[in-house]
C-alpha cells in the first residue's frame, strides 16, 4: 500500500500525520511512504529524519493526493483538500463530520472512505485515539484560561490560585469525561475551586474517590448549570457524545448570569460546541466577546504544543494505520471491529448512524454488525 502524509493546511496547525518511526515501521511492512516535505516542521521533525528512515518526499500536496492508497493526517480536510480526495482512497484523520455539514458531503461527493480517529472505540468503549488529544486540551484549556482572565485580555483580573487574603478563582467544568479530569487536575493544583459536574453518576463517585478536596463533584442538571455559572471566573465546556453534535448546556440567556469578564472555554467546539453563542476561533485570533463574557473556543487546541501533541497522537494511531495498511480496509474491518466502527463513510454512502440523524441524511449500516 502507497501511505500519504500530507502537511497539514488547517490555520495554526503544527502537528504531523507521522512520526519517523511510522515511516520505518510501514517500510518495514512492505508499504511506500509519501511525505510532503516540511510536513514535520511544526512538531520539530525534519525531512531527513524522515528520509533516514525509508520515506520517499513529496514536493506538495498533489503527488500525495494522487498517489496515496491512505492519507495519514491530523485534521479534516481542508477546502483545499476535498478537491483532491478520490474515489477508493482511504483518509484516516479526525474529521468530526456532526460540525460541518459541508464537510459531509463533499467527503460523499469524492467517493473515499473516510476512517475517523474519534469514532474508533475499542471493546471497552474507550476512544483510544481521541483520549491523548482529550488529554492535551484538558490540561491546555486551564493554560488558556488562567491567560484569558488576565485584564488586558478583558478577563476579569483572576489570578487562579489567589493569594493569602484572598479567595483563588472559581472554575466550572462541564462534562467529567478525559477533558474534564485532566482539566480539574490541572486546576486542583493552582487551588482554585472547582465544580465538576456530570451526568453519569458511577463516574461522578469515580472522580469523588480520586480527585483532590478543591475539586467537588456535581450531578449535571438545567438548576445546577445555571447555579455554577453565577459563580462561576472560568467555565470549561468539555462534554462528548462520541461522533454526534456536542449538546448545547449553555444558552444565549444564561451569559446573562456569569459576571463580566468571566471566560469561557468550549473545548468542544470541534464538535459544534456546548455554548450557543459559540463559535470556531483560531490560534491567532482566539477569542471574542458576547455579553461581556470571553469565549476561547480555537477548534484545534493541542495543534499549539505541536511536538507534544504529534508524539501522543502518533503513539496511538500507528497501530491501527499498519492493521489497516497490512490486511487492507475491509479485513481489517471484519477482523477488527473498532476499525469498523472508525468508518464514516464507505464509496460515497454515510456509514455513521449519528452523523446521518444529524443531518437527516441517508445512512449504511454495512459496518455495524463487525462493529
Amino acid at each position: 500500500m502507497i501511505v500519504g502524509v500530507p502537511k497539514e493546511t488547517k490555520r495554526d496547525e503544527y502537528r504531523v500525520g507521522m512520526l519517523p518511526v511510522g515511516v520505518e515501521e510501514l517500510s518495514r511492512a512492505g508499504h511506500k511512504v509519501l511525505v510532503e516535505a516540511g510536513a514535520g516542521l511544526g512538531s520539530g521533525l525534519a525531512d531527513h529524519e524522515y528520509l533516514r528512515h525509508g520515506a520517499e518526499l513529496a514536493a506538495g500536496p498533489d503527488d500525495i493526493y494522487a498517489q496515496a492508497d491512505m492519507i495519514v493526517k491530523v485534521k479534516e480536510p481542508q477546502p483545499s483538500e476535498r478537491t483532491k480526495l478520490r474515489a477508493g482512497q482511504i483518509v484516516f484523520t479526525y474529521f468530526h463530520f456532526a460540525a460541518d455539514r459541508q464537510l459531509t458531503e463533499a467527503v460523499l461527493q469524492s467517493g473515499c472512505t473516510a476512517v475517523a480517529y474519534e469514532t474508533l472505540r475499542d471493546d471497552r468503549g474507550r476512544l483510544p485515539l481521541l483520549i491523548p488529544m482529550s488529554e492535551v486540551a484538558g490540561r491546555m484549556s486551564i493554560q488558556e484560561g488562567a491567560k484569558y482572565l488576565e485584564r488586558p485580555q478583558m478577563g476579569r483580573g483572576i489570578l487562579l490560585a489567589g493569594v493569602p487574603g484572598v479567595e483563588p478563582a472559581h472554575i466550572t467544568i462541564l462534562g467529567g469525561g478525559v477533558v474534564g479530569a485532566n482539566a480539574a487536575r490541572v486546576a486542583a493544583g493552582f487551588r482554585a475551586n472547582i465544580g465538576l459536574l456530570d451526568v453519569d453518576m458511577h463516574r461522578l463517585r469515580y472522580l469523588d474517590d480520586i480527585m483532590p478536596a478543591n475539586v467537588t463533584t456535581l450531578f449535571s442538571d438545567r438548576h445546577t448549570i445555571r447555579e455554577q455559572l453565577r459563580r462561576a471566573d472560568l467555565v470549561i465546556g468539555s462534554v462528548l457524545v462520541p461522533g454526534a453534535k456536542a449538546p448545547n448546556l449553555i444558552e444565549r440567556e444564561d451569559l446573562r448570569l456569569m459576571k463580566p469578564g468571566s471566560v469561557i472555554i468550549d473545548v468542544c467546539i470541534d464538535q459544534g460546541g456546548c455554548v450557543a453563542t459559540s463559535r470556531p476561533t483560531t490560534h491567532s485570533n482566539p477569542t471574542f466577546v458576547v455579553d461581556d463574557v470571553v469565549h476561547y473556543c480555537v477548534a484545534n487546541m493541542p495543534g499549539a504544543v505541536g511536538r507534544t501533541s504529534t508524539f501522543a497522537l502518533c503513539n496511538v494511531t500507528l497501530p491501527w494505520a499498519l492493521e489497516i495498511a497490512n490486511r487492507g480496509l475491509l479485513r481489517a474491518a471484519a477482523d477488527l471491529p473498532p476499525v469498523a466502527r472508525a468508518i464514516n463513510t464507505f464509496q460515497g454512502e454515510l456509514t455513521n448512524r449519528a452523523v446521518a440523524e444529524t443531518f437527516g441524511m441517508a445512512y449504511n449500516g454495512r459496518f455495524e454488525k463487525e462493529g
